[in-house]
């Protein structure tokens, strides 16, 4: 059956390659909503605003999915599963990220704005994993590049 419903974002897949991100929308969307109480410990949620919660997160979630938590009627219950499914990602995203901040060398690109736009995707997946990348750190970062231009005058070449 095809879902003739437009998502606001897309929805969480199978193997949870984008749960961190959907984890995000999904708490966006909610609080905007007024229903961020519905994915909360101790939460005072009526019946109705569990049922809404309930409903934009099941339309937020692959086919195969609703399939598996079809019994779940509860959206913190819910939301905890798929936490302990999918949480793992940020243990398998963090390194990667780290790996790739380390190895991202201005030379690699032409232009300052190739160059940007990697740099800021690997920032903000390791913020979004957590780690605190300051804009210290990225100046640093593209500072490490120009340190050839700091050189003393006493160390350019003489003829």
């Amino acid at each position: 059956m095809v879902n003739l419903v437009k998502l606001e974002f897309d929805a969480l897949d199978i193997f949870g390659d984008n749960y961190l991100s959907w984890v995000l929308d999904a708490k966006i969307h909610l609080r905007a909503n007024g229903l961020e109480q519905t994915i909360v410990d101790g939460n005072n949620a009526s019946p109705e605003e569990n049922a809404n919660a309930m409903i934009f997160l099941r339309r937020h979630i692959h086919e195969a999915l609703k399939s598996e938590y079809v019994v779940v009627d509860e959206p913190l219950v819910l939301w905890k599963a798929l936490g302990e499914r999918y949480d793992h990602q940020r243990m398998v995203t963090l390194p990667r990220a780290r790996y790739e901040w380390t190895h991202l060398r201005f030379q690699d690109f032409k232009t300052v704005s190739e160059y940007n736009s990697p740099m800021h995707r690997i920032t903000s997946l390791m913020r979004l994993c957590g780690e605190n990348i300051s804009e210290e750190d990225m100046l640093e970062k593209n500072s490490e590049h120009f340190s050839c231009f700091k050189c003393p005058p006493s160390a350019a070449i003489q003829t």
